[in-house]
């Protein structure tokens, strides 16, 4: 074996080995930000936490609307000794570190809504040039693979987050300096174990503002399965989040409890949702690497979780709440593992993989908009939080069901 064979392979391993950790930490600064903006927003005005609260929520995701694909662009055009995508991933770390570090400090809902915004910024720069890792360096026999390495690391963030970040609920400023440590050390450290090569010598592509305008748009024409897939994430993930926003107050207004008990039971459900997680990825990623099939554990992924919403919806109890965490987490799980894997290979233009990539993910952040206000409308609409779990159902069901028609990927 050649020694360039062996040191390309000894750079997977290590690149499969770390990809959890740093896909942790976008997931994990969303995770800490959400749990503690809840809490602030709660403190700060009670009684109109539900739409401050989406107020939060919208300037954050509309920050994150605009960077990913701008980031992804530049990233792509980007060639300096550390690679094209490290530098966007060490700026976007320290950006949102400062956003943490500057939410913690926020007094009032114009400045948590501010620093939320520069947390979101500089994780989605992370998170765009990290996403185009997948189709950059890793083989398609492989994919599968990363992709699981990478869902467990986003969604244990998901779920272990707020019950870190519960540890300082009243030690909130605290709190955000310990993550954001937490954050630029795993950033950093992925960086600096899986090195990029230097491609100062690359062709530059063409930079202008007809190209920056086109990073926000792929013509459904040419590319019909990206958006199917597009339209199947937004839909996924914006029926997850319809529930999970509110989770801590769902807790209050309608499984009735108090404001400290549904602190503690929030970081709760996602704990008793890890097995069923660790469970769910270990199967479905290798199992698609092994078939070559995405789109039947997208499906499936999709459907656990709209199913999920009907457990609460006729358990409105704290018993209720847990086995939704564990149904949700097992079909977010399997959604998760085989996601990126199902886009990395119906991506039109190789050499604007992080552009590409950037536009689809907005289909992970535009829910933190739509979700949000689609919630606060149908229980200000309704006067209680009931009439949510129904709505998930269609919306996740549906996303589930777009997958169906991509024709490039099996």
């Amino acid at each position: 074996m050649s020694r360039t064979n062996t040191e390309g392979r000894t750079g997977m391993r290590r690149l499969l080995r770390t990809v959890p950790f740093v896909s942790a930490a976008p997931q994990l600064t969303f995770a800490v930000s959400n749990y503690f903006a809840a809490l602030q927003v709660q403190h700060i005005d009670e009684a109109a936490k539900v739409g401050n609260l989406a107020v939060v929520h919208v300037a954050a995701a509309t920050a994150a609307l605009v960077t990913q694909p701008l980031v992804g662009v530049l990233s792509d055009r980007t060639r300096s000794a550390f690679g094209r995508r490290a530098p966007w991933m060490l700026i976007g770390v320290l950006m949102g570190a400062v956003g943490l570090i500057t939410a913690g400090l926020s007094t009032s809902l114009a400045m948590l809504v501010i620093a939320v915004m520069v947390v979101h910024v500089g994780a989605n720069a992370v998170y765009g040039p990290l996403s185009a890792i997948l189709p950059d360096r890793v083989p398609v026999r492989l994919r599968g693979r990363y992709s699981t390495l990478a869902g467990l690391g986003t969604i244990v963030a998901a779920m272990l987050g707020p019950l870190a970040a519960s540890a300082f609920s009243a030690r909130i400023p605290l709190g955000y300096l310990l993550f954001a440590g937490l954050i630029v050390v795993a950033v950093v450290g992925f960086v600096v174990l899986n090195p990029e090569p230097d491609n100062r010598d690359a062709p530059r592509p063409e930079f202008s503002a007809k190209t920056a305008a086109q990073a926000l748009w792929i013509d459904p024409r040419h590319c019909p399965d990206l958006w199917w897939a597009f339209l199947g994430r937004f839909l996924i993930l914006g029926g997850y989040y319809m529930v999970l926003t509110y989770t801590m107050y769902i807790a209050q207004g309608y499984v009735g409890l108090s404001a400290a008990s549904a602190a503690k039971l929030v970081p709760l459900i996602g704990l008793v949702g890890l097995p069923g997680l660790l469970v769910a990825i270990a199967v479905a990623g290798p199992w698609s690497d092994r078939t070559g099939r995405r789109k039947p554990l997208t499906l499936a992924g999709g459907l656990v979780i709209a199913a999920s919403a009907l457990v609460p919806l006729a358990l409105p109890t704290v018993t209720g709440l847990l086995l939704w965490g564990v149904v949700v987490t097992i079909g977010f799980g399997i959604f998760l593992s085989v996601d990126q894997a199902l886009v990395s290979q119906i991506l039109p233009d190789k050499e604007a993989f992080a552009k590409d990539l950037g536009i689809v993910n907005i289909a992970a952040t535009l829910p933190n908009v739509i979700a949000p206000l689609a919630a606060a409308g149908i229980v200000s609409a309704t006067g209680g939080y009931g009439a949510l779990f129904p709505a998930v159902a269609v919306v996740a069901g549906a996303g589930a069901l777009a997958v169906l028609p991509i024709k490039s990927a099996r």
